[in-house]
C-alpha cells in the first residue's frame, strides 16, 4: 500500500542520508521506531537554506518541509530492512523552522511534511505535532523535522 502511493504521488525514496555528527539516524525500541532531525536536502545536496520571514518565503519552506519528510521516509525503509508497510502508525513529527523573529507561520510551513506523510501513510499517517521556531539551524537549512513511528 505505501509503495503505491509513493509511486501514485510520483515520488521516488532515495538512500536514506547519512548522520552529519556522532549520533544514530534512527532507533527502534520496543517497536517504536524514532528518527533523527532530517533536513531540508535531496538526493543531490543541494539545500534548500535560509530563514523565513526574510528571503524563505511559506511556499519554499513547505517544500523544505516535505524535503525534510522525503528523507524521514528514507531512514524509515531502512529502519525497516526496505518494507515500509511495517510502519503501523506515525506517532509525532518535531518540527523546527529557521525564522526571523517577526515570523509566526511555523505550522503552514510543516504543513509541507505533515500533508506528505498523510498522503503516503492514509489514516496510519495521521500524527501529533510540534512547529517551533529556531533562530539557526545545522548548514543554515530552513527546516528540520525529526518523528517517530509505531512499527507493526
Amino acid at each position: 500500500m505505501v509503495e503505491e502511493n509513493l509511486k501514485n504521488l510520483g515520488l521516488v525514496i532515495h538512500e536514506a542520508p547519512e548522520p552529519v555528527g556522532k549520533y544514530v539516524a534512527y532507533k527502534v525500541i520496543n517497536k517504536i521506531l524514532y528518527i533523527s532531525g532530517q533536513i531540508s536536502v535531496d538526493a543531490n545536496s543541494n539545500f534548500i537554506k535560509g530563514k523565513l520571514g526574510q528571503e524563505v518565503s511559506i511556499e519554499k519552506g513547505q517544500e523544505a518541509a516535505k524535503l525534510c519528510a522525503l528523507n524521514i521516509i528514507a531512514q524509515a525503509k531502512k529502519a525497516c530492512g526496505g518494507d515500509l508497510n511495517k510502519i503501523a502508525n506515525c506517532i509525532k513529527l518535531g518540527g523546527y523552522v529557521n525564522s526571523s523573529d517577526s515570523f509566526i507561520d511555523q505550522p503552514k510551513v510543516i504543513n509541507g511534511a505533515s500533508e506528505l506523510i498523510s498522503d503516503v501513510f492514509g489514516d496510519h499517517g495521521k500524527h501529533t505535532r510540534a512547529a517551533v521556531s529556531v533562530n539557526s539551524l545545522p548548514l543554515g537549512v530552513s527546516v528540520e523535522i525529526d518523528a517517530i513511528f509505531e512499527l507493526k
